[in-house]
């Protein structure tokens, strides 16, 4: 269900015809519950290091970098060697246990639907954000990977997203550099006070009440 914040304020790009509606999305706990898999690929990376990771805490934060996580568990010179393994062994690890998260596949279609553009811009490495993307049938117009908080802006501003949509207050940041629209989920690690702090403009539990919301929002911006 959707929060009460029914009616986001102007955008610049809002009412302009110019600009054909492009709706950006994120990747882990947005479109894709990829807990499980994570969870595999750190044990996994654990039992080959010797190195102990706490899963169910890593899990618990997933959004920014993996370099940011794993500086957690691995020694300053150690964490670029452990991050590219990491990447390695993560497609036989993580790509079959994630699953697609509830109104994910049906809010890409509902941009299609608008006759938009669906962009996914992540922070996952880009070859395997495509692969769960694969796995799920999940099937934007393009993906951009290994941007996080404000980087992400600036692939955003480059496609021209009048929305982002994310469950992290980075993906509130990066919506703000792009002078997008931020749509943020509590799908994530974020609650809904955390993210309407951070400044998101509209708040959902899920996906499942973005397609509603976005015909909404492409109504007023042809209006």
């Amino acid at each position: 269900m959707a929060s009460t914040d029914q009616n986001p304020p102007q955008h610049p790009l809002r009412h302009s015809p110019r600009h054909p509606l492009t709706v950006g999305f994120d990747l882990d706990m947005t479109l894709v519950d990829s807990r499980p898999g994570i969870a595999a690929a750190y044990r996994a990376l654990s039992a080959e290091t010797g190195v102990e990771i706490d899963v169910d805490l890593v899990v618990s934060r997933i959004g920014p970098p993996l370099e940011t996580e794993l500086a957690h568990w691995f020694p300053a010179d150690g964490v670029a060697a452990a991050a590219d393994r990491y990447r390695e062994i993560y497609p036989d690890h993580a790509i079959a246990p994630s699953t697609a998260l509830a109104g994910a596949r049906e809010s890409v279609a509902a941009v299609r639907a608008l006759g938009g553009r669906a962009i996914v811009v992540t922070a996952k490495y880009e070859p395997n954000a495509k692969l769960h993307l694969a796995h799920l049938g999940i099937e934007p117009d393009t993906v951009v990977g290994w941007l996080w908080a404000e980087a992400k802006g600036e692939a955003l501003r480059e496609h021209g997203a009048q929305v982002y949509v994310g469950d992290h207050t980075g993906d509130v940041r990066g919506a703000r550099v792009a002078g997008a629209l931020s749509v943020a989920v509590t799908t994530g690690p974020c609650d809904a006070a955390e993210l309407r702090t951070a400044g998101a403009d509209v708040v959902l539990a899920d996906l499942t009440g973005f397609p509603a919301w976005l015909a909404a929002f492409e109504a007023d911006r042809a209006a």
